[in-house]
C-alpha cells in the first residue's frame, strides 16, 4: 500500500500507536498470543532519517517466532530484511515509569542472540515514523538462539556483531549501536509502556534493537548472526511453496 502520510502526519505518534493498538486488539481477538515487544529506531542515524528523536515499539506474537535453524517461507512476507539484535527474556515485571537501565537489568532472567525479520506493508519501504509504528514497528518474525545466558558477566556494550548471508559477512555492529547500550532500550520501553498504562511482564521477550544495518533477503538465503558472548543464531529464507 501507499504511505499513510496523506491521512496520518509522518510524526503523529499518538495516531500511529492508536492504529497499532487497534490491530493488536484485532489479532488477539483472532487467537494470537502476545509474548513480548520489539524496540525499533534505536540507531541515531535512522531516527534522523525519519525525523524523530526517539525509538518506537511493536508487539511480538507467539506465531512470529521461527525456531533456531528453522525456515521462513517467502509466501509469509512481502519485502523482508534481517537485523541482528540482543534479546532479553524477563524474569520479573517492569511496571515503573521511572525504570532505569540498572533496574531493568535486575529484571532480566536471560539474554540471547536474536535475528529480527522486519517487513513493511508500505511499498518500497518508503516509510515515515508514523508508517512504521502503525505497521507494528515493521516487525514480522524473529529467531532466538539456543544459548541462553545470564546477564551477569556479559559485556553488551562492546560486544561485536557479525551478520552473514550465505557465508558472507554483510553487516557489522556492536551493542553500543543500540541506544548506547541494549539495556537503555529495555529501560526506555519499560518507561514508555508504563506511561501508556501498560507494562512488561515476567516471561516477556524483548528485542532491544538492531546492532548494525539491516539486510534485504532473497529466497534461498541462509542467514546467521554471531554476537560476542551470546553465540550464534540463524535461519533459512526459502522460496514460496
Amino acid at each position: 500500500m501507499a504511505p499513510l502520510r496523506e491521512t496520518l502526519a509522518p510524526t503523529d505518534a499518538d495516531g500511529a500507536y492508536a492504529i497499532q493498538s487497534i490491530n493488536t486488539a484485532y489479532w488477539k481477538s483472532q487467537g494470537r498470543r502476545v509474548v513480548g515487544r520489539k524496540v525499533g529506531l534505536t540507531a541515531k542515524a535512522v531516527q534522523t532519517q525519519l525525523g524523530v528523536d526517539q525509538p518506537d515499539f511493536g508487539v511480538l506474537f507467539a506465531d512470529m517466532e521461527i525456531a533456531a535453524g528453522g525456515v521462513l517461507d517467502a509466501a509469509r512476507v512481502l519485502q523482508p530484511k534481517a537485523e541482528a539484535e540482543v534479546a532479553f527474556i524477563l524474569g520479573a515485571d517492569l511496571p515503573d515509569s521511572e525504570t532505569t537501565p540498572e533496574s531493568a537489568a535486575a529484571a532480566v532472567a536471560q539474554v540471547v542472540a536474536a535475528i529480527e525479520i522486519v517487513d513493511s506493508r508500505i511499498a518500497d519501504w518508503k516509510i515515515t515514523f508514523a508508517d512504521t509504528v502503525a505497521d507494528n514497528g515493521s516487525s514480522a518474525f524473529y529467531v532466538l538462539g539456543d544459548d541462553r545466558k545470564a546477564l551477569e558477566g556479559l559485556d553488551l556494550w562492546t560486544c561485536g556483531m557479525a551478520l552473514e548471508v550465505n557465508g558472507q559477512v554483510v553487516s557489522l555492529g556492536a551493542g553500543a549501536a543500540c541506544l548506547g547500550h541494549p539495556l537503555n532500550a529495555l529501560a526506555w520501553l519499560a518507561r514508555t509502556l508504563a506511561a501508556r498504562g501498560e507494562s512488561l511482564r515476567a516471561g516477556d521477550v524483548v528485542l532491544s534493537g538492531a546492532l548494525g544495518p539491516m539486510v534485504a533477503l532473497q529466497p534461498g538465503d541462509t542467514v546467521r548472526a554471531t554476537i560476542g558472548g551470546l553465540g550464534t543464531v540463524g535461519f533459512t529464507y526459502e522460496a514460496a511453496k
